[in-house]
């Protein structure tokens, strides 16, 4: 480094994660839906989101890992992160003056440009982002990471949360999608200007030889969960399409069944053949550590989903919220979440050194279950913050607890490696709800593919069963 950090490198370091965060919680959840909708319609929305979600999330994993090894080696002389932040940056930009021009497209041809321009926004942002995890390990002692990692937390939930809230949602709500770009790439522009100030000094020489068996084992992984998934939609695409003549009870509850089991065994399966391909044979030695990804990636594939078509679900609840209209709650039940998670994440870390992080795992999927029936079973809005609310109180207790779990029951001197392979389940839980419950939804509703999403909070607490944690005070 060229000088010792300052005060203001808290900003500097850590800015962009509030760029990306934006990025996410206005496309994922408000306008990636919207504009499906206009091209496809009412019919097939659900499944039409879930396709454009899964190929987008499977392609920013390995775009991530690939710039993660990319910049790691990088000898540029804007510093070994800059050049990839920046370079993400511009092509952030360009994409979202493409995804305004695209909302003038009809029909499949409009759709087609759209998952074009999601899969090339994901490259783009998965450029940048693999880099800005960089930051913090580069250039901040030991002994400061706590403080600028608070600061990180700030930037990444409520702030751009409030945002969204405040703002952006009640532009997309109005119909104004090019000013709430316009604000999104500025806010891009700003932060990445900002990172240009980090102290970070040219690398002369890579610090090691490339290889590419990680990438490549991460290219295997990658590919057999996406076959699962794609497998499993396509059971539940052919469920949908039989002809039971059950009564409507009947079929939503036999419909509910086969997505939860779909579910399930896209995550059990996924898990087990992931982890088999990363660590080998060594893996059946290690069962917490199965079972710590499986509670992850069934807790986030809950909690992902649940806020990929609430839009939707809003729509389908209030009759005067159609079309854009539901963007604004949307983005108001967001904000909420985002408050109860900071509220309960700030104290976590000390309920779970003094009551044990299972049981914090365990109430966090109590609360999910219990605000999405609250959300489902009683149709007013008053309800649906209260129930949101509750659901992001168990999502703060569940990162702080869940990750702190995970760091305890991996190999010590292999932590970076399989933590490393959990970072599937980010991803994975985004691509398996959303390709899976599309088609559910499409044919029987949101409000029913929502109480399926709470269905496995309470699954991630069954998987708790096979972890076995190490408590020096219990």
């Amino acid at each position: 480094m060229r000088r010792q950090l300052r005060w203001y490198d808290l900003i500097t370091i850590n800015i962009y994660w509030f760029a990306l965060n934006l990025r996410s919680q206005t496309l994922s959840p408000l306008i990636i839906p919207l504009l499906v909708q206009q091209f496809i319609g009412e019919e097939s929305k659900g499944s039409a989101v879930g396709s454009i979600r899964l190929w987008a999330l499977m392609t920013a994993v390995l775009v991530q890992a690939l710039m993660g090894i990319l910049s790691d080696r990088s000898t540029a002389k804007l510093g070994r992160r800059r050049p990839f932040i920046l370079l993400g940056t511009l092509g952030e930009i360009i994409i979202f003056g493409l995804i305004g021009f695209s909302a003038s497209l009809e029909g499949q041809t409009g759709y087609a440009v759209l998952f074009g321009l999601y899969i090339l926004s994901a490259m783009a942002s998965n450029t940048a982002h693999a880099a800005t995890q960089g930051l913090i390990p580069d250039l901040v002692p030991d002994s400061q990471r706590g403080r600028y990692s608070g600061v990180k937390a700030l930037l990444e939930v409520p702030l751009p949360l409030l945002l969204v809230s405040l703002v952006i949602g009640k532009l997309v709500s109005s119909g104004n999608l090019w000013e709430a770009l316009i604000i999104l790439m500025g806010v891009l522009a700003v932060c990445a200007v900002i990172v240009m100030f980090v102290p970070e000094q040219r690398q002369v020489i890579a610090p090691f030889k490339l290889d590419w068996m990680p990438f490549l084992r991460l290219v295997l992984m990658t590919a057999v969960f996406t076959l699962l998934i794609l497998g499993m939609g396509a059971y539940v695409r052919w469920f949908m399409r039989l002809e039971l003549g059950l009564d409507p009870w009947l079929w939503s509850a036999a419909a509910a069944v086969v997505g939860v089991v779909a579910m399930v065994v896209a995550i059990g399966a996924g898990v087990l053949a992931s982890l088999r391909i990363g660590v080998g044979k060594d893996i059946r030695y290690l069962p917490s550590f199965k079972w710590w990804v499986v509670n992850r990636l069934a807790f986030l594939t809950a909690s992902t989903n649940i806020a990929t078509f609430l839009l939707f679900f809003l729509q389908e609840r209030f009759v005067e919220l159609e079309g854009k209209k539901a963007a604004g709650p949307a983005a108001t039940i967001a904000m909420f979440v985002g408050i109860f998670i900071l509220l309960t994440a700030l104290p976590s870390g000390w309920l779970a050194d003094r009551f044990g992080k299972k049981v914090l795992i365990a109430i966090a999927g109590l609360l999910g279950a219990g605000g999405i029936a609250l959300i489902v079973v009683v149709p007013s809005m008053t309800a649906i913050y209260i129930g949101g609310s509750i659901v992001g109180a168990g999502i703060g207790l569940f990162y702080s607890a869940n990750w702190a779990l995970g760091t305890e029951i991996v190999p010590r001197e292999q932590a970076g490696r399989f933590l490393g392979l959990s970072n599937l389940a980010g991803a994975g839980a985004g691509a398996i709800g959303a390709y899976i419950g599309g088609p559910i939804a499409d044919a029987l509703g949101y409000t029913l593919i929502i109480g399926v999403y709470g269905f496995l909070f309470l699954v991630s607490i069954v998987a708790l069963l096979g972890v076995q944690e190490n408590r020096i005070n219990a």
